[in-house]
């Protein structure tokens, strides 16, 4: 094996990205085919068909059959959170050591939650994260949620919103409500409209009512699942909301280390042109969201599909850098 190959597959492994395992697997069953071991190549195709993923944390999985009904708002019957299946569920990350440990620390808190009970200890439950759009405050509410085995809820924010006197909060306490009976991972995505401080907000009518109902229901959180926020605006938020998390964590930018990795991991289930330099293509794209790099990186993918070819080149991922400059 190459001693990149060889690096690839030990990261993976003691880093527990199932996904990279994966991407690795296909590549050595790919190998072997050409090697003409195709014996082998069956053997490890049908293993890979049948031995079915686990979550990182061992943890009971729950599906949505085995949930009570979805809360849903009084007035109108419309439901007040969306579940995200476990199979939609994004999981794979690439993030700086420093905010993968924070993250990690938080699964493993949730994973030995029994254990810290019995010296009165709790796991971190109430979690902020905050930073720029595309940089991956939704994909870890999600990556979270996946690997501590609980279902994702997302409050609809269009449906709990209402202009009648009293009746958001009201919809906002129905939902931690739901939470106290089943343990999920509440994601309180991009809430921003809702929890701007109340020095400069001038409204008088729903926003700060709402507002103050969210801080004593943080007050008051004791679900056993977590409560995820996200927010692009750390400024304008009330300093009270802050206060409330167990945990509040920045989300970078990708350095150019990361955007490297991300092109890579991306970009690794497809032959790749040897001489492509990724170093200068991530330097290239410094300042750009994960969420740019990975759409660039399949984008190029694409370019590479249509024009008939087998292997990405320069040409493709020039291309797609072009076309996303246009949107920058």
């Amino acid at each position: 094996m190459k001693a990149d190959f060889v690096k690839r597959l030990f990261k993976a492994i003691f880093s527990e990205d199932l996904i990279s395992l994966k991407k690795i697997a296909f590549v050595i069953i790919k190998d072997e085919r050409k090697l003409g071991h195709n014996k082998l190549a069956d053997s490890l195709e049908k293993i890979s068909s049948t031995e079915k993923p686990k979550t990182i944390f061992p943890s009971r999985t729950i599906s949505a059959n085995s949930m009570t009904a979805l809360p849903t708002s009084k007035r109108n019957n419309t439901p007040l959170v969306s579940y995200i299946p476990r199979n939609q569920l994004k999981h794979h990350m690439v993030l700086p050591n420093d905010i993968e440990e924070r993250l990690l620390c938080i699964e493993k808190e949730y994973a030995a939650r029994d254990r810290l009970l019995q010296y009165n200890l709790y796991p971190k439950r109430k979690i902020l994260l905050y930073g720029a759009p595309g940089c991956g405050k939704t994909l870890s509410a999600e990556r979270i949620a996946w690997n501590i085995g609980l279902p994702l809820l997302k409050v609809r924010f269009d449906s709990l919103i209402s202009s009648y006197f009293g009746e958001s909060a009201s919809n906002l306490r129905a939902v931690f409500e739901y939470c106290r009976r089943d343990p999920v991972v509440l994601l309180l995505d991009e809430c921003d409209f809702i929890a701007k401080s109340r020095i400069t907000n001038q409204d008088v009518g729903e926003m700060p009512r709402i507002v103050n109902m969210l801080l004593t229901l943080l007050d008051e959180y004791d679900a056993p699942g977590l409560v995820i926020a996200t927010t692009n605006l750390k400024v304008s938020l009330d300093e009270a909301l802050f206060r409330r998390f167990d945990d509040v964590i920045e989300m970078p930018m990708p350095t150019i280390v990361e955007i490297k990795k991300l092109l890579q991991m991306t970009l690794s289930s497809m032959s790749v042109d040897s001489s492509i330099n990724f170093d200068e293509i991530s330097k290239k794209l410094n300042k750009y969201s994960a969420a740019n790099i990975v759409s660039i990186s399949q984008n190029a993918a694409k370019n590479c599909i249509l024009a008939g070819n087998k292997m990405i080149g320069i040409s493709h991922i020039n291309k797609a850098i072009s076309d996303a400059a246009k949107f920058q």
